[in-house]
């Protein structure tokens, strides 16, 4: 009896069995495997799933860049267009001896644990890196260090993946055009005096950056500056004139150093 049962089991099992895509292991085994969850699917398998099934964007995936998205496109015979490659900035330069602490800190070593205090962690500037390292731990491809109390991303090691803005409590850090050299890495948005006895590379809303700029790409709204990235052309004239340093431009090596 029991023979005849457990034969009658595998025939319905390949009578009712559901066909599995071909193209899902094709989209599954180029995949990264990293499992980051940048694509918003839980993992790697999951974002195949739903490629192969139409519900996700062949370039949903963050992690393999351009190379991979043209492999799945590819694949699902699909056809997409370049766009600019993005990566997370981290909006502060407030490290020790050029931020205002107005506590001590001795709790967790955890950037939420910190926020959640009234006090909202032991800087002064409430728009400042709190410096425990939540979004370091977050990163999954070792692209932030911890330097003086501030995080610091490297551009060439990041993958987009997104899990360093969830983890910001902050939300300090922004996912932003690679190709960008030129940045406003302050939101503080006190009035220009408080902004700069907080922090001594604030942005204080003066308004030279705007005037300079020739391609009118910033503006000034609510005690902060902010760039238009589709009108700057990076030609730094702005960086050279803001007068805290807030606005830096990567590739100028002097800037850079200044802002390390």
């Amino acid at each position: 009896m029991g023979f005849i049962f457990g034969g009658l089991l595998a025939f319905a099992g390949q009578k009712f069995a559901v066909a599995e895509d071909p193209k899902l292991e094709e989209v599954n085994a180029i995949l990264p495997g990293a499992n980051c969850g940048g694509c918003g699917y839980p993992g790697c398998r999951s974002f195949a799933e739903a490629v192969a099934a139409g519900r996700a964007p062949v370039d949903g995936c963050p992690v393999g860049r351009a190379q991979l998205t043209q492999a799945l496109a590819a694949i699902m015979g699909v056809k997409v267009t370049s766009s600019d490659p993005l990566v997370a900035r981290v909006y502060c330069q407030g490290r020790e001896g050029v931020a205002l602490d107005k506590a001590g800190y001795r709790g967790f070593a955890d950037c939420a644990a910190a926020a959640s205090l009234s006090g909202r962690g032991a800087k002064a500037c409430p728009a400042g890196c709190l410096g425990l390292g939540t979004c370091q731990r977050a990163c999954k491809f070792d692209a932030i260090t911890m330097r003086d109390g501030v995080a610091v991303v490297d551009i060439e090691a990041c993958t987009a993946c997104g899990q360093c803005v969830k983890s910001c409590p902050k939300d300090l850090i922004i996912m932003a055009p690679k190709a960008k050299p030129v940045h406003v890495l302050c939101l503080n948005t006190e009035r220009g005096a408080v902004a700069r006895k907080h922090c001594q590379v604030a942005c204080i809303a003066c308004r030279a950056c705007v005037r300079v700029c020739p391609p009118g790409a910033i503006t000034v709204d609510n005690n902060l500056a902010t760039i238009d990235y589709r009108l700057c052309d990076g030609c730094g004239a702005c960086v050279e004139k803001c007068p805290t340093h807030c606005l830096v431009r990567e590739t100028d090596p002097t800037l850079a150093a200044a802002a390390s």
